[in-house]
């Protein structure tokens, strides 16, 4: 009776995982199809979208790279998200934290090494405090965390492009760009020859740690039951209060640590003339990885095979790279929609009962 009962609820725990392959899979399909209907070379189009990130090295390498920022984000919306929270202002702690990293890198001379965990330090710390504001807001007003989070990225994108601008901004350059960083401040090199820097390792350390913190100390587990059911954790005991302020303090530093490894690790000083906006790319991480951070090398890295691939086909072909939002924006359609979960359900439920009238007769 007991394997019975295991099997039945292996297979509803797979529904989820089922949901996420599909809309992985049925994204790939739609963007071939798109493409044949766009493209004047559609195999030319689909082998480089396909195959462009494992042809060459340069490529794979490149891809491990656009990794690196979107993992950020995703282990920051994983933390927010386990509260049932849609906060986004992770966008504002990512860029505010590239901008504070700018100027510890032009600004401080420390050692080599010291240099960039100080500025992670100082740029987590900002990205944190940036990333309590919505949480304050719906606490204190009721003001909806998303909303509030969409305009206040706004805020703080023209309050760092306006440091950059006035304050750190390298005058002998016909571009947006700021002073150069110092040598202590950059990330080594993984790989001789390539940009691939230790910040991929240091994304890598924050998935173990992040996924260490939510399911094995006390904190993250008052994360989790606050999410699941609120009034539960305040019958029990749990300051929800609290618990909704330090996550979205936690979510918002992993923002500001990731724009800081960007800076290191990637760039010779600050050159971001338009937000990024790699939020959006951490809400499609974090919904695949569903809400759990060990999922997320494995989400991040089918993104950013997605976006590479799109971006040797745009240079190389005649599909535009703008291709690439439409693919997302069905694979957020199909994991925001709980009738397809509940369509597994139903289908395994509706056999169970044929099944017991069956035998009943």
């Amino acid at each position: 009776m007991n394997s019975i009962r295991r099997f039945f609820v292996d297979r509803e725990s797979l529904a989820p995982a089922l949901v996420t392959l599909f809309a992985a899979v049925f994204s790939l399909l739609a963007g071939i199809v798109l493409i044949f209907i766009v493209s004047k070379q559609p195999l030319q189009s689909v082998q480089n979208f396909l195959l462009a990130p494992f042809l060459r090295s340069y490529n794979f390498y490149y891809l491990l790279i656009v990794m690196v920022p979107i993992t950020f984000t995703g282990l920051a919306l994983c933390v927010v998200y386990q509260l049932r929270y849609m906060s986004l202002i992770v966008d504002a702690s990512l860029y505010v934290g590239a901008v504070v990293a700018t100027a510890i890198g032009t600004q401080i001379s420390l050692p080599a090494g010291i240099h960039p965990a100080v500025a992670m330090l100082a740029a987590g710390l900002v990205g944190g405090l940036i990333g309590l504001l919505p949480a304050i807001l719906k606490i204190r007003w009721r003001a909806n965390e998303l909303v509030s989070s969409l305009m206040l990225n706004y805020v703080f994108y023209f309050l760092g492009s306006f440091i950059i601008l006035y304050y750190l901004r390298d005058r002998s350059q016909t571009i947006l760009s700021s002073l150069p960083f110092k040598r202590t401040f950059l990330l080594p090199r993984l790989v001789p020859n390539t940009q691939l820097h230790v910040g991929f390792l240091i994304a890598a350390a924050f998935v173990a740690l992040v996924t260490i913190f939510l399911y094995r100390t006390r904190w993250g587990y008052e994360i989790r039951i606050t999410g699941a059911n609120p009034r539960f954790a305040m019958y029990a005991g749990i300051p929800v209060t609290t618990v909704v302020l330090y996550a979205h303090f936690i979510s918002g530093f992993l923002g500001g640590v990731g724009g800081a490894v960007e800076m290191s690790g990637l760039y010779r000083a600050f050159i971001w003339q338009m937000d990024p906006s790699y939020a959006w790319d951490g809400v499609i991480v974090a919904m695949l990885a569903r809400r759990n951070p060990k999922f997320v090398p494995v989400s991040a890295l089918f993104l950013a095979y997605l976006r590479v691939g799109a971006d040797f086909m745009s240079r190389r072909g005649d599909v535009a790279f703008e291709f690439i939002t439409l693919l997302q924006g069905l694979i957020i359609l199909i994991l925001a929609s709980d009738r397809i979960v509940n369509y597994f359900k139903e289908r395994r439920l509706r056999k169970q009962v044929l099944k017991s009238q069956g035998e009943s007769r």
